[in-house]
């Protein structure tokens, strides 16, 4: 009899469910918005109940949309981004807010209200930081807990459970308060090579109160991405998805995490080779990217997070790095030019978003694509430099521009934001290469993924392969193969990351003239980023 697994997947800006069966095809997949509150001051608010509300709601037209039986579900992942929730002791939402509001208990990944606190936290040198790149960012969770008891004590203190965002989904559908190996480690200093919490840290920083009720308010019991937890699916949640009480249902995943464990063991589809994942990369591209290499030994990079063991794939260290703003900063800067508003209009009607028509009209430019940008070189860092310096407060800076308001100036600009994107993930090989962390391919996954021509220019900026995969959704991929472990499938992930994705083609990067025209670009773009940050100094 078949069998089929859910990935369920939460953005930052919508919810979304795959229908996989047991060789990783895509049945169906559905997707509803979810509501996102921005103020100033950086701060980014999400609600646990409107995401609960969209994950059902996609979850019951995917499963629809198969065809299938509901009962031939055999395995259910999750992920999520890194974002902060409160419930209270029954339950209930607790308002992480200044409003109060209680469908406001969500602090999403990119807010950066706690940007003091991680500062005071850096400056105290702690142990626990050698494993985050030296530097702790305001995206993790302590420096947010720490702004919470300082300004909204109250609420704070109400909180009976805070949960990563994928810990709370898993948490939702069985009842179970396991976290997963993989949020714990990555975005609450959890030590997972020593299976601890470092006390002695969340006592110096302010937080000793969650080490005297022995860390049960985020998580005693820790788990590896896949476990089974509890006795799955419960009554109540097993109604509002439309499933069988009991689907097994995996501990849960970050969501970049999943885009890695979606394509990082992917085999050539014409001979199916082992992959060294050891010499790959997984890249997500989204709103924000996240890359993450692995390694078989502990490696520390300066600026890059971790190393963090069996955070996303069991008994591998993991370093991660990326940039806050990716896909978002592509948007943001092509809408400052003077056309987009025109433009725009003209893509709609065409059927196409701006960053469509643009992207469209930069491919008819082959391999000549990288002479539209000629003389303008730009450094994306609008949310600041998650890796490889670890400076939340840098800013995009932009160098070449006229007073030129065509389109071919707007397309210019794109297919410069994008070269800037793939210099800034140079600067994380190269780092990693520095010690000794030699990455070979590539593996791309993310809404961008999709686009030949990005991944053309992530290879070429780079001057590194790039391989997609013949999922169209390798994130949601990624959460079902913790359903198909969870299952009882698969006896692990690795060989559910090897029996489940494939690689569809290889992007190699360009040689020769225009090879050297790259290198140029990124010498002008590290100068460029220089400079700001001795501005930054100045003024």
């Amino acid at each position: 009899m078949a069998r089929y697994f859910l990935g369920i997947d939460v953005g930052t800006g919508s919810a979304r469910t795959g229908v996989f069966n047991e060789s990783g095809d895509l049945l169906s997949s559905a997707k509803q918005p979810i509501a996102i509150w921005h103020e100033a001051g950086g701060v980014v608010e999400q609600s646990s109940e409107d995401i609960w509300r969209a994950v059902s709601g996609t979850v019951r037209q995917a499963v629809a949309d198969a065809g299938i039986d509901p009962a031939l579900i055999a395995g259910i992942g999750f992920d999520a981004t890194c974002s902060l929730v409160a419930v209270g002791r029954g339950g209930a939402p607790i308002s992480l807010s200044r409003s109060g509001d209680p469908d406001r208990n969500i602090i999403v990944w990119m807010d950066h209200r706690a940007v003091a606190e991680a500062d005071e936290i850096n400056d105290g040198g702690h142990a626990v930081l050698r494993y985050v790149g030296g530097r702790i960012s305001p995206e993790m969770e302590t420096p947010k807990l720490l702004w919470l008891k300082r300004h909204l004590p109250e609420q704070y203190q109400a909180a009976a459970h805070f949960f990563d965002l994928s810990d709370y989904l898993t948490w939702r559908a069985t009842g179970s308060l396991a976290r997963s190996v993989c949020t714990v480690t990555c975005k609450w200093t959890y030590l997972a090579h020593e299976g601890r919490w470092d006390a002695d840290y969340f006592r110096a920083i302010g937080l000793e109160d969650l080490a005297a009720d022995e860390f049960r308010r985020i998580g005693t019991d820790i788990v590896a991405p896949g476990v089974a937890l509890g006795t799955g699916l419960s009554v109540e949640a097993a109604a509002e998805l439309a499933l069988p009480v009991g689907t097994p249902v995996g501990a849960a995943l970050i969501d970049a995490h999943a885009g890695g464990i979606g394509t990082l063991g992917a085999g050539e589809i014409e001979t199916e080779p082992s992959a060294d994942i050891g010499r790959r990369l997984a890249y997500i591209f989204g709103t924000s990217a996240c890359s993450m290499a692995t390694t078989g030994q502990p490696t520390f990079v300066d600026g890059v997070w971790g190393p963090y063991f069996s955070a996303m794939v069991p008994g591998l260290w993991l370093n991660e790095g990326g940039q806050s703003a990716a896909g978002a900063a592509i948007d943001y800067l092509v809408r400052m030019h003077p056309a987009a508003g025109a433009i725009e209009a003209r893509a709609k009607a065409e059927g196409l978003s701006l960053v469509g028509y643009l992207e469209r009209a930069a491919a008819r430019a082959g391999d000549g694509v990288a002479d539209l940008s000629d003389g303008i070189v730009v450094v994306p860092e609008f949310l600041g430099n998650r890796a490889p310096f670890a400076d939340p407060d840098a800013r995009a800076l932009i160098a070449g521009l006229t007073l030129d308001e065509s389109e071919a100036s707007l397309v210019a600009l794109y297919v410069a934001g994008l070269a800037g994107l793939g210099c800034g993930l140079r600067q994380l090989l190269d780092a990693l290469a520095d010690k000794a962390i030699d990455i070979d391919l590539i593996m791309a996954s993310g809404g961008a993924a999709n686009s030949p021509l990005v991944l053309q220019m992530i290879a070429d900026s780079t001057a590194t392969e790039v391989a997609s995969v013949t999922s169209p959704e390798p994130v949601l991929l990624g959460a079902a193969m913790l359903g198909a472990v969870a299952g009882g499938h698969y006896p692990d992930l690795s060989s559910a990351m090897a029996a489940m994705s494939r690689i569809a083609k290889v992007y190699r990067p360009v040689s020769g003239a225009l090879r050297d025209k790259h290198d140029r670009r990124y010498q002008a773009f590290k100068l460029l980023q220089e400079t700001g940050r001795r501005l930054r100094e100045m003024v």
